[in-house]
């Protein structure tokens, strides 16, 4: 296993990197629409009616694309005190449960969104025009993303590898 997980830690890696840009760019996206809208709006006397709706869906993926990240870095947020207070072997348990427990809802999330985007796929999103179901895709891929590096996170936990988030995202966070 320690081999395995060694052979894929590269890769995950760089799916959580790529994720982190494409958050970080999410966000700039974002924040210069909405900047738009405010400049048509005052300025202009004319907001463009695109602008909310597709802020609101590049928050979504920024969000669901950073908490994933937050996962596999262990940078979320979270009450350690207690877990601090036990001896090592709880310790181990807790945070095997915990993370199991994250995987679950990453696999939850990822599925009960699946149903949710078939069953408004043929809604339309009036002002983008595109189909409903599109709103669910953040949630399909965080998700995912969340239960597959939760699922690392475990194994490394289980096999008792200490592995320290990566330099660049700490120093983002």
């Amino acid at each position: 296993m320690r081999k395995f997980m060694q052979a894929i830690r590269p890769a995950l890696g760089v799916v959580s990197r790529l994720s982190l840009w494409i958050a970080g760019i999410g966000m700039i996206a974002m924040t210069l629409i909405v900047g738009w809208q405010i400049f048509g709006r005052y300025v202009l006397n004319d907001s463009p009616a695109w602008s909310e709706p597709l802020s609101l869906y590049l928050m979504s993926w920024f969000i669901m694309l950073g908490a994933a990240v937050g996962v596999r870095e262990s940078v979320h947020l979270g009450l350690d005190i207690v877990r601090y207070m036990m001896p090592p072997n709880i310790q181990k348990a807790m945070d095997l449960l915990s993370l199991g427990l994250i995987v679950l809802f990453g696999i939850g999330m990822a599925y009960y969104s699946t149903l949710l985007a078939a069953g408004t796929w043929t809604a339309r999103i009036p002002v983008l025009g595109w189909p409903g179901g599109t709103d669910f895709f953040p949630m399909i891929a965080g998700g995912a993303m969340i239960a597959i590096f939760a699922l690392e996170r475990f194994i490394d936990v289980a096999i008792g590898e200490e592995i320290a988030a990566d330099v660049l995202v700490q120093e983002a966070a």
